[in-house]
């Protein structure tokens, strides 16, 4: 489903999304602040999956050391990985004349 998530559901996610290892933190961290708004229920839903991982497993997802297998290889847990694993974008500054 691709239904946006309601506040409620949001704040739930955003509660479970916490993690005890601050590299994973992070990440999670950029990724609703990017995304919050427009998190869907199958974003959602790819999320949740990868936060079963330990944090080490989780980690190693992220820094791309290794790709989903199994269970978690499935689009919804791709896509969000791929917006986790996304870096910030650089602001150019700018040069006084």
């Amino acid at each position: 489903m691709d239904t946006p998530l309601d506040a409620r559901s949001l704040s739930k996610l955003k509660w479970r999304c916490r993690r005890g290892l601050l590299e994973n933190d992070l990440f999670v961290e950029r990724f609703f602040r990017r995304h919050e708004e427009t998190i869907t229920t199958r974003q959602a839903d790819g999320l949740l999956a990868l936060m079963d991982l330990s944090d080490n497993d989780l980690l190693d997802l992220l820094l791309a050391r290794c790709e989903p297998q199994g269970e978690l290889d499935r689009p919804d847990v791709r896509e969000v990985l791929a917006q986790m694993r996304s870096p910030e974008p650089q602001h150019q500054k700018v040069k006084p004349e």
